[in-house]
């Protein structure tokens, strides 16, 4: 969801610590391009696919822990209807994390 340019999102603290886990990341899914052309084998491949999803599912637990700590807490602090949008915006976000 859009934020004022204002506001600073709780993972700027962590930002190049995010970019870092997303540049391996990227690099996991060139490497998962790679074996696919060098036709490595399944089980091989199915290995590294695991390892990336781990690797994602830590930047989205991440991100969600920062989400939590600032933006819903300060609109906890704050209170009224924003409060109630967070809570709402974070419950949705965690009800897509645990589909996935």
């Amino acid at each position: 969801m859009a934020e004022d340019t204002e506001h600073h999102h709780g993972y700027i603290s962590a930002k190049e610590d995010y970019l870092g886990r997303l540049r391996r990341i990227e690099g996991q899914a060139r490497g998962l391009q790679r074996m696919v052309e060098g036709e490595e084998y399944c089980i091989d491949i199915l290995t590294q696919v695991s390892a990336m999803t781990k690797a994602l599912q830590a930047v989205s637990m991440g991100l969600l822990e920062d989400h939590l700590r600032h933006c819903v807490t300060d609109a906890v602090a704050q209170g009224g209807r924003g409060a109630e949008e967070k809570i709402q915006e974070a419950t949705l976000a965690i009800k897509r994390l645990v589909r996935s």
